[in-house]
């Protein structure tokens, strides 16, 4: 059975599905143009760059696509304010939040006619985001890669939410990696779409670096594990040798900050130099963010075929989702 489209205030994705938005240049305008022109939303990742690199991206990919581009910017940044008015300036469709819980942001969305999607992990802030204005909830379980809010699975946390979310679209997010997950979670559990990053990072247009796509090639299971980050929260990532030293106390502190990027950060190491050396090739020194199920992926395929295999695989087994279907 055919899948739903998705709509977020007004605009409309005419496949459920959201390409998660992974800061510091993994997500940018090269992976979110073609995923806006197969009906998903594209998402570019706002954290860890200039305001004025991320205004440039944004138009970028507006000029290349009618469909929906949305940005993704975490709270814990301290020039999340500039870079949410930078992507308005630029003519985003909506912004896509989460690490911290922003009241502002919804004032500043209704203010210039944005929608505001917030990821949670709990049905209280899913509750709170809904009342104060959110035009969409992502619910993000322990299974993303990335900062986690949560140890509870997918199949646990989201019945929960789903429950106190009655107004907008709920999307589920965390260890999907094929359209049968797709499908369950908008069959079974009443999921309006899915937000999917990991499974994005290994295709054609994803522009990190080689060595990076081979990591997740080469992963199994036992490498894709929980580690400390200056943000605050835990975050899922490879088992390098960084991750490796890290996790068994060794120094890995950087012993001056060339970013001064969050706005309570640890200090413990610098997050923004250790993804960007993951991105560039550097996956020994690097942060590898992962999800938990980036192992069950082996293949590199253009985000045209990902969306051929997960409409195919979705509709066969979708039958009648029971979310959030706005009035006509």
């Amino acid at each position: 059975m055919k899948l739903p489209s998705l709509k977020i205030g007004k605009f409309c994705a005419s496949f459920p599905l959201i390409q998660g938005g992974m800061s510091v240049r993994v997500s940018t305008s090269a992976l979110a143009t073609p995923v806006a022109e197969c009906g998903g939303i594209g998402v570019i990742g706002g954290s860890g760059i200039p305001s004025e690199e991320l205004n440039k991206d944004i138009k970028k990919a507006k000029s290349a696509t009618d469909g929906v581009i949305a940005v993704n910017i975490m709270y814990a940044m301290k020039d999340f304010t500039e870079l949410v008015m930078s992507s308005i300036d630029a003519g985003i469709d909506m912004i896509i939040t989460g690490a911290g819980f922003s009241r502002d942001i919804f004032k500043i969305g209704k203010k210039y006619n944005t929608p505001i999607v917030m990821i949670v992990s709990s049905p209280p802030l899913a509750k709170l985001a809904e009342r104060l204005g959110a035009s969409a909830v992502i619910v993000e379980a322990k299974e993303a890669g990335g900062h986690l809010g949560t140890d509870k699975p997918l199949r646990e946390l989201f019945p929960a939410v789903r429950d106190v979310i009655k107004k907008v679209p709920l999307i589920a997010a965390g260890g999907i990696t094929n359209g049968y997950e797709m499908g369950e979670m908008m069959d079974k559990y009443g999921a309006d779409g899915v937000q999917i990053a990991s499974r994005f990072v290994l295709s054609e247009e994803c522009d990190v670096a080689d060595e990076f796509k081979q990591a997740y090639l080469d992963a199994k299971k036992e490498d894709i594990v929980l580690t400390s980050s200056p943000v605050g929260l835990p975050g899922r990532a490879l088992n390098n040798p960084f991750v490796k030293a890290m996790n068994a106390g060794e120094d890995v502190s950087t012993r001056k900050c060339p970013y001064v990027c969050i706005k309570n950060c640890s200090h413990l190491y610098c997050i923004n130099t250790r993804l960007a050396l993951a991105r560039d090739g550097n996956t020994k020194d690097g942060l590898i963010f992962s999800g938990e199920n980036t192992y069950k992926m082996d293949k590199i395929l253009s985000v045209a075929e990902i969306f051929r295999q997960f409409k195919k695989q979705a509709e066969s087994v979708y039958k009648e989702g029971r979310g959030f279907r706005p009035a006509v």
